[in-house]
């Protein structure tokens, strides 16, 4: 269903607002350099501190932007179902094509909660939803088991995988079966996700390395496993560096440097240090991206 190099898009900021040219015409840039997919309002946009009158903007201005000619994913989670619920049904009157739904995050729920949280969306929405699995901010893994259960409900088609774990998508698939999307949430290891049964991944590097990004997935769809893996290395000091300190802040000043976004980000983020500034140049020279 979804497969290829997606972007988990930032959420550009003017004067502590919303840039909505910006938005869009990072949208319009993205879709040009050959994105397959556009994921507004995820982690790397920003979405805990965006209103959710913001929240709900930005997925129209997204699609607005798209007009169709690729896939849109919405950011759709909360750690309130009932929250998560809303957001999904705005992303579907939107037109939205699925919905990606972030586990929820300091409740702790057990794999019975999981399990119940998910089924809640996919009852209220007739919208396909993405599973993000991410440990790391969400302090809770969902088990193979409880995924395989949600596998079998209308909606539930597919996961965002950030557990960094290159065994979970072979015993995923195990468990469920090709028909069910994998998706990595991890730009350092996509490629071997890939080559564990993966079908694509949701990227931050693809905010300012699209085209990089697109061709390495393209590669890896017909064969060509020797340009994939040079792109892939040319782009690794890039996904490091994104990372060095919490994102979107590093990703958000590369893009500043591009001319696609202000680097600002909202408190309890904030603007990255000089060190972490010379190690994403750098990076982004030895991408290719920044001359």
């Amino acid at each position: 269903m979804f497969k290829g190099s997606l972007v988990a898009l930032i959420t550009p900021f003017r004067d502590g607002t919303l840039d909505e040219k910006a938005f869009q015409e990072f949208v319009e840039w993205q879709i040009g350099e050959g994105t397959q997919g556009l994921i507004p309002c995820g982690t790397t946009g920003e979405s805990p501190t965006l209103s959710h009158a913001e929240h709900k903007r930005v997925v129209e201005l997204c699609v607005e932007a798209a007009r169709g000619r690729v896939s849109i994913i919405a950011g759709t989670g909360s750690n309130s179902t009932a929250e998560a619920i809303e957001l999904t049904k705005h992303a579907k009157e939107a037109g939205a094509d699925a919905a990606l739904v972030v586990c929820p995050y300091y409740n702790k729920p057990t794999q019975e909660g999981l399990y119940q949280h998910y089924k809640a969306i996919n009852d209220a929405v007739d919208l396909p939803v993405i599973i993000y699995n991410i440990p790391g901010r969400s302090v809770v893994d969902m088990s193979v088991a409880t995924m395989a259960r949600l596998a079998q409900l209308d909606h539930i088609v597919g996961v965002k995988d950030a557990t960094n774990d290159l065994v979970r998508p072979l015993r995923t698939k195990a468990a469920i079966g090709k028909g069910f999307c994998q998706l990595s949430g991890e730009d350092a290891t996509a490629v071997a996700f890939l080559a564990q049964g993966g079908d694509g991944c949701i990227s931050v590097t693809a905010n300012v390395a699209p085209k990089a990004c697109a061709e390495m997935h393209a590669a890896w769809q017909r064969g060509d496993v020797e340009t994939t893996m040079a792109i892939n290395e040319r782009l690794l000091p890039l996904h490091d560096a994104l990372f060095t300190e919490t994102s979107p802040a590093p990703v958000k000043y590369a893009a500043s440097l591009l001319g696609k976004s202000m680097s600002t980000v909202r408190l309890p983020l904030c603007a990255i240090a000089p060190e972490t500034e010379a190690k994403v140049q750098s990076a982004m020279r030895f991408a290719g991206i920044l001359n």
